[in-house]
């Protein structure tokens, strides 16, 4: 195999990886994968064969889903990611006044990966670390769904918790990662003032990570 050879392998074997993933909750056919990246059913069986083997994907006929394999290098990588978001989440908290959040999608699932409480309020919301909620619900979720243009932001009141109000923007820019940086409290939130400060901060952590990588 020459190495060109060898390079489309690896990106096609990718690609699939992501196809997969996005299939969210459910388990994608043999069938839908071959269309997703542009290959034949036999190529997808091939491609399958050391994404099995090494636990990324797990092949049940011809439904195929992720494997557990994933949880071993998204442990290596969530670290590395709150490392990068704290000093973003902790200057927005202190400006805004509530507690600053990332989180990133899970299928069809947000979870919060890393939070950061202002330290000058009276009171301000608990968010933990692990908490997970659907990406139709919650601000948090919704702005990893936000299509480019408009003002840039989402909020949402009450949807998770009673009398809670969140503003939250995507991270966008960042290849592979699917996720938002937010801002909840129980006092209502001005979303005018409160939005563009959300999107400097999703917008900083972007730049950092593409730094990183």
């Amino acid at each position: 195999m020459t190495s060109r050879e060898g390079s489309l392998t690896l990106d096609r074997g990718l690609a699939l990886l992501q196809a997969v993933a996005d299939a969210g909750g459910d388990a994608a056919t043999i069938s839908e994968l071959a269309v997703a990246i542009g290959a034949s059913r036999a190529a997808v069986y091939r491609l399958l064969v050391p994404l099995s083997e090494r636990g990324l994907v797990w092949r049940d006929g011809t439904k195929v889903r992720l494997g557990v394999g994933l949880l071993r290098l998204a442990g290596q990588v969530l670290p590395q990611l709150r490392d990068a978001a704290g000093p973003v989440l902790r200057e927005l908290a202190e400006k805004v006044g509530a507690t600053a959040h990332l989180s990133v999608a899970q299928g069809p699932q947000a979870l919060a990966v890393a939070v950061v409480e202002p330290s000058w309020t009276n009171f301000h919301v608990a968010y933990r670390v692990g908490s997970r909620h659907s990406l139709t619900a919650g601000a948090a979720g919704k702005a990893m769904t936000l299509r480019p243009g408009g003002n840039g932001w989402v909020t949402s009141t009450g949807e998770l918790e009673a009398g809670a109000s969140g503003v939250a923007a995507p991270v966008r820019g960042v290849p592979g990662l699917r996720a938002s940086v937010g801002v909840v409290s129980m006092e209502p939130l001005k979303a005018a003032e409160v939005g563009p400060q959300v999107v400097a901060a999703a917008t900083r952590l972007a730049e950092i990570l593409k730094t990183d990588g």
